[in-house]
């Protein structure tokens, strides 16, 4: 009797091992999915921040050094600037500048 017990207690002490690895396994792997998760959150909220600095800082740079067309819009109805070489070119949300030709320029709607 002596020894059914003590191989019972051995069986219940392994599998309640087993388990707790099992379990701390299963929830170890729902902490990296949400940190993933945040992780990605904070990456495209980093960019969207960035984008937009980028942006206003191109544009306050134009208002300082090249002077706004006003009379013309782009093609999709930006602000226009001109650059000390008389070249056109407006500011998309990421901060780029796209150079356009004169004669793709618009009349300004009022």
């Amino acid at each position: 009797m002596k020894k059914v017990f003590i191989y019972a207690s051995a069986l219940l002490l392994t599998s309640s091992i087993a388990f707790a690895q099992d379990t701390a396994r299963t929830t170890g792997q729902k902490i990296k999915k949400g940190a993933k998760n945040t992780g990605h959150a904070i990456k495209k909220g980093a960019t969207k921040a960035g984008n937009k600095t980028a942006e206003y800082t191109v544009k306050g740079a134009a208002k300082s050094m090249d002077k706004p067309y006003e009379g013309k819009t782009a093609p999709n109805g930006e602000k226009v600037y001109i650059t000390n070489d008389s070249r056109y070119y407006w500011v998309d949300k990421k901060g780029g500048r796209h150079f356009v030709k004169e004669d793709q320029l618009k009349d300004k709607m009022k």
